[in-house]
């Protein structure tokens, strides 16, 4: 569809507005007097969140993204869907699935008064079956306001259960890593994946001094990032998730990844919302599946 049939069919006057981006990728740009957002349809990948009331972006959105076919965009919300992390069953499957490397479609778009709010899809095609055999309408809700919704939906509309695992691989923006703490996590058990997956307790808040790369837990509904150079709390609330991966790469992988500055592992951190680990989701044929989040921020 064509970025001038897509704003014919799905455009919000004075609100929300269809555009060709980076490698003729199309993006969705909202401004609602609340907040601006831009989300793009490829990846189905929120990208940028900025309050009216904030000076900076939520989202952290790497300078040296790839925008093209086959590849993830790094930064905003890359969604892992239906598996997280490596190939579960060890065929040689991508990591964290296969739907963020894909065009979505467009399902709706609605102006509330609180929100403007987006709606996205995937379903399954001969390709996909090739990779998951399995038959699934995944969709992403979005909702832009003064705080920020994900919802992504898993409707099972095959004859059999499936498994899955997934996260919300939210990329936020900090002032400075180094000053940075997230909240809610102390005393919670996590799997360290820097040291061979062995499973730890969490001690005080999180701090970040080095690579981190953890699955926590039997996580609580909500947590904070407490961001000191930006003097600011980013909050985050979760339904549907009992797991909350911590990352940030550090110095010698963010050198290593094409994809980032040298130096971008000082500006990020990695709070997501997930179903990984032993927080496998079962979705039964006909039924469907909520994995929530919100996010809003605090001045401090």
């Amino acid at each position: 569809m064509s970025i001038e049939q897509l704003n014919t069919d799905y455009g919000i006057a004075g609100q929300l507005k269809f555009l060709e981006g980076k490698g003729g990728l199309p993006l969705i740009e909202i401004d609602n007097g609340k907040a601006k957002a831009t989300i793009s349809v490829y990846a189905g990948q929120l990208l940028s969140f900025q309050p009216a009331s904030e000076p900076e972006d939520l989202m952290f959105l790497s300078q040296k993204a790839y925008y093209q076919a086959g590849k993830a965009i790094k930064g905003g919300i890359p969604i892992c869907w239906p598996w997280f992390g490596p190939d579960p069953e060890g065929l040689g499957r991508p990591s964290h699935g296969f739907v963020r490397n894909r065009l979505w479609n467009v399902l709706g778009t609605e102006a509330t008064e609180s929100a403007t709010k987006v709606k996205l899809g995937l379903v399954e095609t001969a390709e996909t079956q090739e990779i998951w055999h399995q038959s699934f309408d995944l969709a992403i809700a979005i909702s832009v306001g003064e705080k920020l919704t994900v919802e992504l939906i898993t409707h099972n509309t095959g004859a059999q259960a499936f498994s899955i695992t997934q996260a919300l691989h939210t990329y936020f923006k900090i002032g400075d890593i180094s000053q940075v703490k997230v909240l809610g996590l102390e005393d919670v058990k996590y799997l360290d994946k820097v040291d061979k997956g062995t499973q730890k307790q969490q001690q005080g808040a999180v701090a970040i001094a080095q690579e981190v790369d953890r699955i926590y837990t039997d996580v609580p509904g909500e947590l904070v990032i407490e961001d000191a150079a930006l003097n600011r709390r980013i909050r985050i609330a979760s339904q549907g998730s009992k797991t909350a991966i911590v990352w940030n790469p550090w110095a010698k992988i963010s050198a290593e990844m094409a994809d980032l500055e040298d130096d971008d592992y000082q500006r990020f951190l990695c709070v997501e919302t997930a179903n990984a680990d032993k927080d496998i989701v079962e979705i039964l044929p006909g039924s469907e599946f909520r994995l929530v989040a919100s996010y809003s921020v605090e001045r401090n």
